[in-house]
C-alpha cells in the first residue's frame, strides 16, 4: 500500500520561513517523481514545485519562484519544500505528490496535477498570520 505523508505544517508570522517534509513507503523513493501542491479555502489547487527522481530537474509555479525550494534526499526517502518570505497568501493546505517516472518536464505543473500525478498524501496545513 502506498502512502504519502507530508509534514511541517503550521502557523508562522508574515515574513518567516518554513520547511515542509514528505516520505513515501510502499514505493522505491529514488523511482519518484515529486511535487507539491497546494489549495487554499474557496481556490483551486495550484503546483508549487516539482523535482525529478535525482533532483537533477526542477520545475515551479509561478506563486513559489524565487521563495520557495524544492530538494530531495533519496537515503533518507523524503522530499522537502523550503519556503521563505511567506505571506498570508500562502496560507492553505499543502499536498505531496509521487509518481513514477524517470522523466520529468514542465507538465508536472499543469493544472490541478490530478492527472499527472498517481499519489497524493492528506496535506499539511500552513498558515500564515499578518
Amino acid at each position: 500500500q502506498v502512502q504519502v505523508a507530508e509534514s511541517g505544517g503550521r502557523l508562522v508570522q508574515a515574513g518567516g520561513s518554513l520547511k515542509l517534509s514528505c516520505t513515501v513507503s510502499g514505493l522505491t523513493f529514488a523511482d519518484l517523481a515529486m511535487g507539491w501542491f497546494r489549495q487554499a479555502p474557496g481556490k483551486q489547487r495550484e503546483a508549487m514545485a516539482c523535482i525529478s527522481w535525482n533532483g537533477g530537474k526542477k520545475f515551479y509555479g509561478e506563486s513559489a519562484k524565487g521563495r520557495f525550494t524544492m530538494s530531495r534526499d533519496n537515503a533518507l526517502n523524503t522530499a522537502f519544500l523550503q519556503m521563505n518570505d511567506l505571506n498570508p497568501e500562502d496560507t492553505a493546505r499543502y499536498y505531496c505528490v509521487a509518481e513514477e517516472r524517470v522523466s520529468l518536464s514542465s507538465e508536472c505543473l499543469t493544472g490541478d496535477g490530478a492527472e499527472y500525478w498517481d499519489h497524493w498524501g492528506q496535506g499539511t496545513r500552513v498558515t500564515v498570520s499578518s
